[in-house]
């Protein structure tokens, strides 16, 4: 099982990866773990995740 997160609206998130592009989904098939380096925020409007680099 990958990431999860938990978005303010109380909605499941997984993590997925095609190549080096990152995206959220609500499918947890193939998840994959945080990256090292990389925050997950969250979209102030819409709730949405996303993950950024560490500063």
């Amino acid at each position: 099982m990958g990431y999860e997160h938990i978005n303010s609206k109380g909605t499941k998130y997984y993590l997925h990866s095609r190549g080096r592009l990152f995206f959220f989904s609500k499918n947890p098939e193939d998840s994959i773990d945080l990256p090292s380096g990389y925050i997950v925020v969250e979209n102030q409007k819409t709730g949405l995740p996303m993950i950024k680099k560490q500063e």
